[in-house]
């Protein structure tokens, strides 16, 4: 089996996410892909956070079909075809984009390939959905990281 690993063309990993994905933008989410997925995956979870915020919660797309190798769109999180999303930490359903309030901040972006969906009702907290994981049969993680940081006349007008 390949490595199981997660991309995207948005940026780099480790490289900065640019503003059209975050609050100072259009906050849409950005697309990723993935391929090597391990054998026997049967549905995923995509989970981003912020590890310098406490992992605050900004989106996660549950119980998605598995596969080796797939991709979710940019704007994925507004389509009417996404699979069933979490209540993020901003208290929304669906992506909410960096919008660190000082210095730079990095985004983790981790994709769990599970024998099974996680089978939570409605759009369930991010405890809910940590609960859930383990609960949950985790074959394998793939991991991006992106960072970003406000620039001053975008701060100074929000």
């Amino acid at each position: 089996m390949s490595d199981f690993t997660l991309t995207s063309t948005a940026f780099q990993p480790g490289g900065e996410i640019p503003s059209r994905f975050t609050c100072d933008g259009d906050d849409v989410s950005p697309d990723i892909a993935w391929s090597g997925a391990p054998d026997g995956v049967a549905s995923f979870a995509l989970v981003v956070d912020d590890p310098d915020a406490n992992d605050f919660l900004h989106w996660a797309v549950l119980d998605f079909a598995g596969s080796d190798s797939g991709s979710l769109p940019a704007g994925y999180s507004e389509s009417v075809d996404a699979s069933q999303q979490a209540t993020n930490d901003f208290g929304r359903v669906g992506w909410g984009g960096p919008c660190p309030p000082s210095g730079s901040h990095t985004y983790r972006f981790r994709l769990y390939a599970l024998d099974g969906p996680l089978a939570l009702a409605g759009a369930p907290t991010a405890h809910e959905v940590h609960d859930a994981f383990g609960r949950a049969s985790i074959l394998g993680v793939a991991e991006l990281t992106g960072t970003y940081q406000r620039v001053p006349q975008a701060t100074a007008s929000r």
